[in-house]
Parts: structure tokens; sequence; C-alpha cells
């Protein structure tokens, strides 16, 4: 399955700091400014080591239930009235359409979210709670179909889960935030699903705090954008096989892929039971309930990239908690599980 990306158009054109600051101002009173949240205690001394300082960006309690709600209220929003008019629609498992529905509702437009019958109840019903109509498709293929027939006979304006500029400066005022909350930052840890989040927010945090690490963290199931870091060129992926559906794109797109290269230092994976792990830590130790992908940076910080951060300033980001509570308490206790409890 292969998402429909816009062409690239020209050299890359990364967000300048003026258009990100601005772009966080014109969202200020339509987004939350989420906290950041210092891990301290005997808990992150055992499990950080060496001096490592470990922060919580807490995006999972931002509206719709993640950091998504950024990037498509910018998206939307630089719709002409025309288009506004017409609506929009999204394609998702959850996160996406959740956000695209509220940032509709927000901003005065009509959304239709397509999602497949593979899709929680839960997450649908989070769609239509925020006003959107809800349609389902029998897979992500169908899907995009379906949405392609909107455009073209209802004049709706497809929203891009992740590729694009203006995905791109929406996820970037999350960076943004964080340099101003963590101005001694040394090393920022981001998940990674089509790159959409790990390219907005890279972009601002060097920009800002040039001497700044950036790592993206992506499931061995979803590894789209490690291929491509590896080949230099977009990859895609035969299949979506990870508990972390919410990043589950099955190829890198040219912009998202552009912003990474140059933004993040590296990009390294994680085993789905690494994340299960980090989940049950985050309910243990930091008291979050956060769905496979809201864990996926812990669980990069926690594995692969434990000796690489140790002794620094570090901030982690938890983007996400939409997840139906049979799902969660799955997975939670395969985590427990494997800790042992």
């Amino acid at each position: 399955m292969n998402l429909p990306v816009p062409a690239p158009e020209g050299p890359l054109e990364p967000p300048t700091l003026e258009e990100i600051r601005a772009q966080h101002d014109a969202l200020s009173r339509l987004v939350l400014r989420t906290p950041l949240w210092p891990w301290r205690g005997r808990s992150a001394d055992h499990l950080l080591d060496r001096g490592t300082q470990a922060s919580i960006k807490l995006e999972l309690f931002q509206h719709a239930g993640s950091f998504k709600a950024r990037g498509a209220l910018t998206a939307i929003g630089a719709l002409d009235p025309a288009a506004m008019a017409n609506g929009v629609v999204a394609v998702s498992q959850g996160n996406h359409a959740m956000a695209v529905s509220f940032a509709a509702g927000v901003l005065g437009t009509s959304a239709k979210v397509i999602m497949p019958t593979t899709a929680s109840t839960a997450r649908r019903m989070g769609c239509v709670n925020y006003g959107a109509e809800v349609l389902l498709a029998e897979d992500m293929n169908d899907a995009f179909a379906k949405a392609s027939e909107l455009v073209k006979s209802e004049g709706r304006t497809l929203i891009h889960p992740y590729e694009g500029p203006r995905i791109a400066l929406g996820t970037a005022t999350l960076g943004l935030e964080i340099a101003e909350q963590m101005p001694d930052l040394e090393a920022i840890v981001i998940p990674v699903g089509g790159g959409g989040l790990a390219a907005g927010v890279a972009c601002a945090i060097k920009q800002m705090l040039p001497g700044t690490l950036a790592f993206g963290v992506e499931p061995f199931g979803a590894d789209s954008l490690y291929r491509s870091f590896q080949t230099g060129k977009c990859e895609s992926i035969p299949a979506v096989t990870t508990i972390a559906d919410s990043l589950g794109a099955p190829h890198a797109a040219p912009y998202s892929f552009g912003l990474c290269r140059k933004y993040l230092d590296d990009v390294v994976r994680v085993q789905d039971d690494e994340i299960r792990r980090a989940m049950a830590l985050m309910f243990r130790h930091l008291k979050l309930a956060v769905e496979p992908a809201g864990a996926t940076a812990m669980a990069g910080l926690l594995g692969p990239l434990h000796a690489r951060l140790a002794g620094l300033r570090v901030c982690v980001i938890a983007c996400g908690t939409n997840i139906d509570s049979v799902s969660y308490t799955r997975e939670l206790q395969r985590g427990f599980d494997l800790l042992g409890d």
C-alpha cells in the first residue's frame, strides 16, 4: 500500500525560524502548550545511568490525543475560502483522522475521514465526537481510492498525514516549544512514522539550539525512514508489522525525508517488545498511559540510544495516547511480563 504524496516542488526549503514562530503564535489559541516533565528520582537513576537527565514532552495531552493536531490545523488553516467550503478528507488508522476531525471542527469546515475496518471502535468514535463523518474501507488501498473519489466528486482537499511544508511547519511548533522549555537541551528523541513529526521538530530544534543532537526512533516493523537513510532515497516497506500502528507509514516521502536527512543525526530501530517494556515502565514510573507509538521514543532512549545519550540532558517525546482499553491492557501486561512482573 502506497500513500499518495504531493510531488516535490523545486529545492528543499525548510521552514525558517521566523515562519515557525509566526505559526506557533497563530496556533496559540487552538492548541495546548503541553508540559515538559523532568523525570527524576530512583527509577531514572536506575534506568538511565551515568548522569543522563531525561525530560518528557507530554504531547499525549494535546487536543485529539496526539501531536497530529498541530499539522492538521496548519494544513487546513492554509486553505482558501473555496477549499474550506468544500471541506477536507483524511485517510488514517486513527491519530491523523482524529486530528483532522478536531481541526476541521475548530476551523469551521467539514471533514470526512476514511478508516479501514480494522481501525478501533474507540478511534472511530473519537472522530465522530469531533464532528467528522467516518467512512469505512476494506483496507488502506481501498481507503485512498475512496478519498480520491471524494476529492474529484466533492472538491475536498486531502490532508496528508506526514508530508509537505504545512505539516512540517505545524510539527515544528512542537520543537519550538521544547527549545523554549528546555534551553539547555543537548539531545532530543523523536518517534518516527512517516517522518512528519521528526522533520518539523528537528528543523526547529537545530535552528534554535544548533548543538543539540536529534534522533529518530522507528519500530523494526515500520522502518521506511531507516531504510531511506541507508540508501539515500525514499524507500518503501512491503508491509507494516508493528504494534505501534500509528507509526505505520508504508514509505518515506520526499519533503519530510529531505528535512529528516538535513536535521536528524541518526535513525535507530526498536523491537515491539522494547516498546511494550517502555509502555510498562512509563505506566509504573511516570504514571502515563500511552499507546505503543507514544512509548517508542522512550524505548529508543532505554535501548539503542542508551549509551550514546549517557550524561546528556535529553528530551523524549511522548507523542500520543489514542488506544482502546482492551489493546492497551493486553500490550501493557505483555510489557510487565517482559519486566518479570
